[in-house]
């Protein structure tokens, strides 16, 4: 049964289940048909954008509050259901996943083997590789998707973990880094240690269930039950669950200082699977934390609110200030991205209608800029055969539409105004102010430090006289400017026009607010005393 459906077909199901089928038939074709694979993951890559687009169409967001609900069981005598359910919150993230894997896919469209006369390649290991990587992308997509729209604690635990499998592969399989083995063993350790300690919570949060009834994963009847009292006030046992799910979910977003895995796999990776790291799969640990540790633990949460808002701007600082002292081009933006970030989990923690309003618009715009600016530098570092910033300038001169479009990806990565990131990071900042005015102070001083690390960027690399090396560096190409063009066209609607999307948005927040027991503060400007009248007047 579907609930709030444009029909009775379980479009759900369909949207992770296209994505899983299509890496499926990927694998099972003949290794020889290399461009086959890569057509044919294109192809389901569209298709689950098609899905995407009908759940957002028929998403009401004045409707029921989670909508194309599917409820089956799944393992009965541990209150384990198939439930499947979005809120307007889930479904930005549903089309940031389902847009950026086509452009992906497209953008890196060589990495898995360039194409070649499949008829007269022989088959071999080099031609399975190409199917392995298109299968693994697919793959990842599947798993993000029923990540963010699982009603059920032990099937979102299931597939956040099972992530990070393919996502391993894509590192080590495919990187171009000499040390990308290394990267992808670092990726795993960290994120399976931490889903190791979400497991313990996990288990945790069934126990507490069943000492109070039947035991449940139902996400939704324990929030009822944690609102009504129900589960009881032990607030040392639900600091300690909230910890749990918080540590897994910081070591995924990544929270400073738990963000150490990441340059390095961005840096190995190649850059699709770069934006596919920070734009897709790691949102799914700012998700965790607004949806999970706020709405299951609102009391532990305001406890360690404090501390995490002070965590998310040091990381917002930290990531800013060691981006602008970075010598390699693709650790410069790996670092950025933690700054970033920062600002999200700050937005999501200081629990303000702005904070989280912005937090998740700022998830779905900095995925796109992201993703515009990791690829085209990657197209950039591709010709040059270099990561390093020293090799370059002067390349606005040989190539630059190149070099212009770096620079609007840029500029949105500064959140410069007029392009999407700077709508989403104002209402942060302001969210911020109104809860935690030091914070907010603080989180300010990385407006300036990105404008430092970006110009700097842009002008050592593209601009002055063309550096040895660089006079053969091509213009950007058809399939590239097809890549490009539509993300940028994205930076520019939604930096403009955000409405649409903070209309999803804003009702899924207030519905978290109000299910925390949260209310924006009333803001209050400090004023000193008035000087005395007389007579005269003012003195």
């Amino acid at each position: 049964m579907v609930n709030g459906a444009v029909s009775s077909a379980p479009w759900l199901s369909i949207l992770w289940l296209v994505p899983l089928a299509g890496a499926v038939l990927v694998i099972l074709l003949p290794p020889a048909l290399r461009r086959a694979a890569k057509w044919t993951g294109l192809v389901f890559g569209v298709l689950t954008l098609a899905v995407a687009a009908v759940v957002a169409v028929g998403f009401k967001p004045g409707g029921d509050h989670y909508q194309f609900v599917e409820s089956h069981q799944w393992i009965p005598a541990f209150g384990a259901g198939y439930t499947l359910g979005v809120d307007g919150i889930a479904v930005i993230l549903v089309l940031l996943t389902a847009i950026l894997i086509p452009v992906l896919q497209v953008g890196g469209w060589n990495d898995g083997g360039a194409d070649g006369d499949d008829a007269q390649r022989p088959a071999s290991r080099s031609s399975r590789n190409v199917h392995a990587y298109v299968a693994l992308t697919l793959a990842i997509e599947s798993m993000v998707l029923i990540s963010v729209v699982a009603l059920d604690v032990l099937l979102f635990y299931v597939f956040f973990e099972a992530m990070l499998i393919p996502m391993y592969f894509l590192i080590g399989g495919f990187g171009g880094g000499a040390g990308r083995s290394r990267a992808a063993v670092k990726f795993l350790l960290y994120n399976l240690f931490g889903g190791l300690i979400m497991l313990a919570a996990v288990i945790g949060l069934y126990v507490v269930t069943a000492q109070h009834g039947s035991g449940t994963f139902d996400f939704r009847d324990i929030v009822a039950g944690v609102a009504s009292g129900r589960y009881g006030a032990d607030s040392a046992v639900f600091k300690a669950l909230f910890l749990g799910f918080m540590f897994a979910f910081a070591i995924k977003a990544p929270l400073w200082p738990f963000h150490r895995w990441l340059p390095d796999a961005c840096v190995e990776a190649t850059p699709a699977t770069a934006v596919l790291i920070t734009a897709v799969m790691d949102k799914v640990g700012t998700f965790g934390m607004l949806r999970y540790c706020l709405q299951l633990f609102p009391s532990a949460s305001t406890y360690f609110r404090p501390a995490i808002v002070a965590l998310a701007i040091v990381g917002v600082i930290y990531g800013a200030i060691v981006a602008i002292g970075q010598k390699d081009m693709m650790r410069l933006i790996a670092y950025t991205s933690i700054s970033h970030f920062g600002f999200i989990i700050a937005g999501i923690f200081v629990m303000t209608s702005q904070g989280q309003s912005g937090s998740t618009l700022y998830m779905l715009n900095h995925g796109i800029s992201t993703a515009a600016v990791f690829l085209i530098a990657g197209f950039l570092v591709s010709r040059r055969g270099s990561r390093l910033i020293a090799d370059y300038g002067g390349v606005q001169k040989v190539a630059p539409i190149l070099a212009g479009t770096f620079l609007v990806s840029a500029m949105a990565t500064l959140s410069l105004p007029g392009l999407a990131p700077f709508v989403s990071e104002f209402l942060v900042l302001l969210g911020t102010f109104n809860r935690y005015w030091l914070a907010g102070a603080f989180g300010c001083t990385a407006l300036v430090l990105a404008a430092i690390y970006m110009l700097w960027l842009y002008q050592r690399v593209m601009t002055g006289p063309v550096a040895r090396g660089n006079e053969k560096i091509s213009d950007l190409r058809p399939r590239e400017l097809l890549v490009v063009a539509p993300l940028l066209a994205l930076l520019f609607g939604l930096g403009v026009y955000p409405k649409p999307m903070l209309d999803l948005i804003n009702p899924a927040v207030a519905n978290t607010m109000t299910t925390i027991g949260q209310h924006d503060p009333t803001p209050r400007v400090p004023a000193g005393n008035p000087a005395p009248r007389t007579a005269e007047g003012p003195r």
